[in-house]
C-alpha cells in the first residue's frame, strides 16, 4: 500500500499510458513534497514530458492515480488541473506576439466587472502584485515578440501565478535561455519555493538539477529507475542511471592541425529587420579540420549573421566565401550547393515541417535528387531505407516512427532527426547552431562525437551555442561576438570561461 499523505503535494501511483500499441509509461510511482524543487530527469523519449502532461491534464492515464495534498484528484483536461492549482510552462511557450505581457497574462482568465466590461486595472493591479512579490521584472507593456526568450518564459510563469498556481511544472525550462538568464531563473524558482510553492522541472541537464533541485525521479525507456536526494548524488552518477550504461561528460579529442581555410567572411555588415546594422565589419576564418565555436549572448548579431550566410538576408558590405566562391546576396539553394549544412537552433520554425512524416522529413533537402527521385517520381523504399539508418544511428524513439508524424516525436527526436539529416548531406562546412538542444547527456555524447569526428574527417564546423561548457570542450578556435563584432578570438587552451564571460557581457579582456 502507498502512503498517501497531505505532506505531498502531488502523488502519481500506477501510471500507466498507451499511445496505440506502444507503451510509453508503465506503472510509474511520482511522489512530490510540498514546497521542494523536484526533478523528472530522463533521456529523450523515456515518457517524463508524457507523465507531467498527464498531471496537467493534457493526457489521460489508462492506469493510475493522482493525489494532491491526499486528495484524489481527477483531471480530464488543462482546466481542471488549473483549477486544482497546477500550472505548466511548455517548453515551447504558448503567447500571442502580438498582444502586450499583460494581455497574455490574462488571457483565457479575463477579470471583468459586474456589467462583464473587462477590467485591465483590477488585472493589472494583481499582476503588479505578483511581479513585486516575487522579483519579476517585466514591462507590462511590451509585445512578446519584442522581448527576449528569458523574458517571454517569465511572461509564462506569471501567467501560471495569475492563474493561482500551487504547483509549477516547468518543461525544460533552461533550453534556451543564456547563462545569465538561468541564474534568474534559478532566483525566481527559489523564490517560489520560500512562499510554499512546489516546483516540478522535466530536464536532463545534470548540473542544473545539482544547482537547483531537492529529489529527483528518474525514468528510464518509460519506467521508474529511482527517486533520489540530489545531494546524494554526483552528475556521473544520475548520468548512468538515466542512460542505463557509462557516460563520457567531458569531449573525447585529440589535437589536430587544421587544414586550409574553406570558410571566410570578410568585412560582413548586415542589417536587421528594423534597419539597424547589427552585424558590424565582421570577419572570421575557418579552416577544414577545425571547429570554430562562436560564443556570445543572443540578440548579439548571431540571428542575422547566419540568415546572411543562409541567403535570407542581404549583405550591405563584406564578403563570404567557401570553397573560393562568394555566396554573400545569393539565395538558398546556392549556399547548399556548395556544400554548406545548417543545424538551426529552432527546429520547428527551420529544422523540420511537423505536419509531415519522420520519413519525408529525412529527405526534404533531397527529395528530388537520386536515388530517391526516379523519373520523376518519389522511391519510398529508398526513402525508408534512409531513414531507419538515421533511425538507429541516432537511437531515435520510437524506433518505428517513420511513418509517424513528426510533431508526434518529443523535442529531442525531433532534434536528432534533424542533425542526422543534416550530417547525412556529408557537408565541407557544418553550421551547427545550439544542436544539443532539448538532448540527453547520452545523445550530447553521441553529437559531440560526431561534430569531432567530422573534424578528424577534414570538414569545417561553425558551432554557435549558448552552452559556454559545450564552446569550451569542442571547439578549436572560440570567438566571442558582442553588439555584432567579434571582440576577442581565442586558441582553445588559450581561453576560460570567466574571459569569454566578460567579453559576452561587454567587458574587456583587462577589466
Amino acid at each position: 500500500m502507498h502512503d498517501i499523505s497531505r505532506e505531498y503535494a502531488v502523488q502519481m501511483h500506477g501510471i500507466t499510458k498507451y499511445f496505440g500499441p506502444h507503451k510509453v509509461l508503465d506503472n510509474i510511482d511520482l511522489d512530490i513534497k510540498k514546497g521542494k524543487i523536484h526533478a523528472v530527469l530522463g533521456e529523450n523519449g523515456a515518457g517524463k514530458s508524457t507523465l507531467m502532461s498527464i498531471l496537467y491534464g493534457m493526457y489521460s492515464a489508462d492506469y493510475g492515480k493522482i493525489y494532491l495534498s491526499g486528495q484524489e484528484a481527477h483531471i480530464g483536461n488543462p482546466s481542471d488541473a488549473i483549477s486544482q492549482g497546477i500550472g505548466m510552462v511548455h517548453q515551447h511557450f504558448m503567447l500571442v506576439d502580438k498582444f502586450t505581457v499583460l494581455q497574455n497574462i490574462v488571457l483565457g482568465n479575463e477579470t471583468t466587472n459586474f456589467f462583464g466590461v473587462l477590467n485591465m486595472r483590477k488585472a493589472k493591479k494583481k499582476v503588479l502584485d505578483i511581479i513585486e512579490k516575487y522579483g519579476m521584472k517585466v514591462d507590462l507593456k511590451e509585445k512578446i515578440k519584442n522581448l527576449s526568450v528569458g523574458m517571454q518564459q517569465k511572461v509564462e510563469i506569471l501567467k501560471a501565478l495569475y492563474r493561482g498556481s500551487e504547483v509549477l511544472i516547468l518543461d525544460e525550462p533552461t533550453a534556451v535561455l543564456t547563462p545569465m538568464e538561468v541564474d534568474e531563473l534559478f532566483e525566481t524558482m527559489n523564490s517560489l519555493k520560500q512562499d510554499g510553492k512546489t516546483i516540478i522541472i522535466i530536464t536532463h541537464k545534470l548540473k542544473e538539477i545539482k544547482k537547483s533541485a531537492e529529489t529527483c525521479t528518474i525514468i528510464r525507456k518509460g519506467r521508474l529507475i529511482d527517486a533520489v536526494n540530489v545531494d546524494d548524488e554526483t552528475e556521473q552518477s544520475l548520468a548512468e542511471k538515466m542512460v542505463g550504461r557509462q557516460i563520457k561528460l567531458f569531449v573525447d579529442k585529440q589535437d589536430r592541425v587544421p587544414g586550409k581555410t574553406i570558410f571566410e567572411i570578410k568585412n560582413l555588415s548586415v542589417r536587421c529587420e528594423r534597419g539597424i546594422e547589427t552585424v558590424k565589419n565582421l570577419s572570421m576564418k575557418i579552416r577544414s579540420g577545425e571547429i570554430y565555436g562562436l560564443a556570445g549572448i543572443e540578440g548579439n548579431g548571431q540571428t542575422e549573421l547566419l540568415q546572411c550566410i543562409l541567403g535570407r538576408r542581404h549583405a550591405d558590405a563584406g564578403k563570404i566565401i567557401m570553397n573560393g566562391k562568394e555566396i554573400q546576396n545569393t539565395d538558398i539553394k546556392n549556399v547548399l550547393d556548395s556544400k554548406i549544412s545548417f543545424i538551426h537552433a529552432d527546429r520547428h520554425k527551420y529544422g523540420c515541417v511537423l505536419d509531415m512524416t519522420v520519413a519525408d522529413n529525412a529527405i526534404m533537402e533531397k527529395y528530388r535528387e537520386k536515388p530517391f527521385s526516379v523519373n520523376g517520381f518519389l522511391n519510398h523504399e529508398e526513402r525508408d531505407k534512409f531513414t531507419k539508418q538515421i533511425i538507429e544511428t541516432y537511437d531515435i524513439r520510437p524506433t518505428n516512427c517513420s511513418h509517424q508524424k513528426i510533431r508526434n516525436l518529443s523535442g529531442g527526436n525531433q532534434q536528432k532527426l534533424v542533425i542526422g539529416r543534416e550530417i547525412a548531406n556529408n557537408p565541407d562546412l557544418l553550421i551547427a547552431v545550439q544542436p544539443t538542444r532539448g538532448l540527453d547527456v547520452g545523445a550530447i555524447e553521441y553529437v559531440h562525437s560526431t561534430l569531432v569526428n567530422l573534424r578528424d574527417q577534414g570538414k569545417a564546423v561553425l558551432l554557435i551555442s549558448l552552452e559556454l561548457d559545450e564552446i569550451l570542450n569542442l571547439s578549436d578556435k572560440i570567438a566571442v561576438i558582442y553588439g555584432g563584432e567579434i571582440v576577442g578570438e581565442f586558441r582553445q587552451n588559450e581561453s576560460d570561461e570567466q574571459k569569454i564571460g566578460l567579453l559576452m557581457a561587454g567587458g574587456k579582456e583587462n577589466d
